[in-house]
């Protein structure tokens, strides 16, 4: 039977065992779809990305949950290049392909990968306060209180999230979310998934703390969000969300509910960034499954 080498990444954090983990298989140029999708189904990560030859881009890469493909995803960026730098990748710029283009991936000395998203798009949604406190379980007052000058809105710059603001750290913890809802409230907007936070961070240099749900991708809450994190800084923007001008650099922290805690580093210029760090926990090999799929299918 045929092996493949297969690594396990924490992202967004210097500490293993923390942070979000990302599945990476480095040499994906012979995997099928259904391949991809069945190794991702056995890494039982949110995401596993694989990572293969580009006509347009120095690499071409594709992300998998263990129930679908998705077109981007930021923990999974990290750890890849995280991997590639290990590997012997050196400092600088590098272009990688995605479902949603071909972005700049900056990977610095230090080993922080910088990854420039998409355009961000913003709306608002008349979703109601009552049905999206009844979904993610927290009390409508708390999300009415927050919610003054910065709405309720779907931010993306790759993936489309809701971004809805709570007041109190306490009521981002007391959360209880009904999934199903979740789903069914992401659906009805078009977004990946929701992303609950709240100004009233741990950390004296943390900008906000936040906690996402994706039950719709198979990601029922994802320690630390990239792709989300981004669309924040974008919506932050949008609304002015700060008296004076955006700082030059927000961090997000995210994972502590799950006991999986990380921060990420954004960054909206003419572009948002969204930066971080990680650390290997695993290096090994799987079987690669048969490839019943018919060729028709694969994209």
């Amino acid at each position: 039977m045929d092996t493949i080498r297969v690594r396990q990444v924490d992202a967004f954090t210097d500490e293993p065992c923390t942070g979000n983990p990302a599945g990476v298989v480095p040499d994906a140029d012979d995997l099928s779809r259904g391949q991809m999708q069945a190794i991702a189904n056995e890494m039982a990560l949110s995401e596993t990305a694989f990572l293969r030859d580009s006509a347009e881009a120095d690499r071409r890469v594709r992300y998998f949950t263990p129930a679908q493909e998705v077109d981007l995803c930021g923990h999974a960026t990290i750890a890849s290049f995280t991997h590639l730098r290990e590997e012997g990748l050196d400092p600088g710029t590098s272009t990688l392909e995605t479902n949603v283009g071909v972005l700049e991936i900056d990977v610095g000395a230090d080993g922080t990968v910088w990854m420039t998203q998409e355009a961000p798009t913003v709306r608002e949604v008349d979703v109601g306060y009552a049905r999206t406190a009844e979904a993610l379980g927290v009390d409508r007052a708390a999300l009415e209180g927050a919610s003054d000058d910065i709405p309720l809105a779907v931010a993306s710059t790759g993936l489309p999230f809701l971004i809805v603001p709570i007041t109190y750290l306490s009521d981002l913890g007391n959360a209880a979310p009904d999934m199903d809802a979740i789903e069914a409230l992401t659906d009805s907007i078009e977004a990946t998934g929701v992303y609950l936070f709240t100004f009233d961070a741990l950390e004296a240099e943390s900008t906000l703390h936040g906690r996402m749900f994706a039950p719709g991708a198979g990601v029922p809450e994802d320690p630390v969000t990239g792709t989300a994190s981004g669309a924040v800084g974008a919506y932050l923007d949008h609304f002015g969300a700060f008296d004076d001008d955006l700082p030059d650099e927000l961090r997000l922290e995210q994972g502590h509910y799950v006991d999986r805690p990380g921060s990420v580093r954004v960054r909206v210029d003419r572009d948002v960034r969204v930066g971080g760090r990680g650390v290997t926990v695993l290096d090994g090999s799987l079987v690669v499954p048969e490839d019943d799929e018919d060729d028709i299918l694969e994209i």
